[in-house]
């Protein structure tokens, strides 16, 4: 069990220490906040001193495993009340940002020349849930490797500017309005952890509906990676590689069901205070630590690597997601 666990030990010591020191720093920098102090330090720290090998795998599992962890406890602080505040227009609009960014996304990819799996890969990665969205679309559509890792770096560079410039445009935009904002985070950053962080820079409301946003995304993420297997399936006027492929099954992330079973439990079951204070408390932590963690492993050699024609297709794909989210926000009346 300890030859498992020592691998993540230098890693997550690491994380969770500057998450503290960005707690720390959050009192005195109390209009910046924990959040975004601890992924800023964590970018800086990990382009400049903490940039050993031995660091990955700790940094890694804190990135993805605690943020996890953190969207299942995020559960026991909703109910099916505060869904229900998103209504149909908030079911609606994901569907449709969610539409807009895949066809845009993926015609600007091939006026840009890229070929089809990339395009594909670059729309639902921007579309549902970033990395994790490509790791399921690429076996599916039969991506290469190095294509995969490309579009993940890509992906990661938009979501990580994104994440640092769509929370004041929110703001400036729509001021108080809690919902435009979190519709407006929610439905366009890639992961997650970019969402938590994004919503982080606003305030604890906006973070809950946000995420309440995302989970929206996340749900399509099946519909999405048998829809991209279709297509790619027609294309190359092969059925084999459909039938192969319909014998895996792609659950839901096991996070998006722990989310939905805890969210049942505290809007049916009248649950003790504890479990509220206890689940913001560990979900507040774990949410810190993972961020310094995206900060940490956040490597700016490899995006200024992929190239200027690289660089004009995030940009692309940025401005056709804000724009559009924007443009939706303000028709729909949030």
């Amino acid at each position: 069990m300890y030859t498992k666990i020592k691998p993540i030990l230098p890693g997550l010591i690491l994380s969770v220490i500057v998450a503290a020191v960005s707690k720390g720093l959050a009192i005195f920098f109390p209009e910046i906040g924990g959040a975004t102090i601890a992924i800023l330090l964590g970018i800086v720290l990990g382009n400049t001193v903490f940039r050993q090998k031995s660091l990955s795998q700790g940094t890694k599992f804190s990135e993805s495993r605690l943020l996890e962890y953190s969207v299942v406890l995020l559960g026991f602080t909703v109910t099916f009340q505060t869904i229900g505040q998103m209504g149909l227009k908030g079911m609606l609009y994901i569907v449709c940002i969610m539409t807009i960014t895949i066809v845009g996304t993926y015609f600007l990819g091939k006026k840009l020349g890229f070929n089809d799996e990339m395009s594909l890969m670059m729309s639902g990665g921007n579309a549902v849930c970033g990395s994790s969205a490509i790791g399921a679309i690429a076996p599916a559509i039969g991506a290469k490797d190095e294509e995969k890792g490309q579009i993940i770096t890509l992906v990661n560079l938009l979501g990580t500017v994104m994440m640092l410039t769509l929370p004041f445009l929110g703001m400036a935009l729509f001021g108080d309005h809690l919902l435009a904002k979190s519709a407006l985070i929610g439905g366009t950053l890639q992961s997650v952890g970019q969402v938590v962080a994004g919503a982080s820079l606003d305030n604890p409301d906006v973070v809950q509906f946000a995420m309440l946003f995302k989970i929206l995304r996340i749900v399509l993420l099946v519909l999405v990676v048998i829809i991209f297997e279709k297509i790619i399936a027609n294309k190359r006027q092969n059925s084999q590689m459909l039938v192969a492929s319909k014998k895996k099954k792609l659950p839901i992330p096991w996070y998006v069901l722990g989310f939905l079973i805890a969210c049942i439990l505290n809007s049916f079951i009248q649950l003790p205070a504890i479990f509220d204070q206890g689940a913001h408390f560990f979900s507040t932590w774990f949410e810190t630590t993972a961020l310094a963690a995206i900060g940490l492993r956040l490597d700016f050699k490899k995006f200024l690597k992929e190239g200027p024609r690289f660089l004009l297709y995030g940009l692309g794909v940025g401005a056709i997601q804000t724009v559009f989210a924007v443009g939706l926000i303000y028709l729909l009346k949030f």
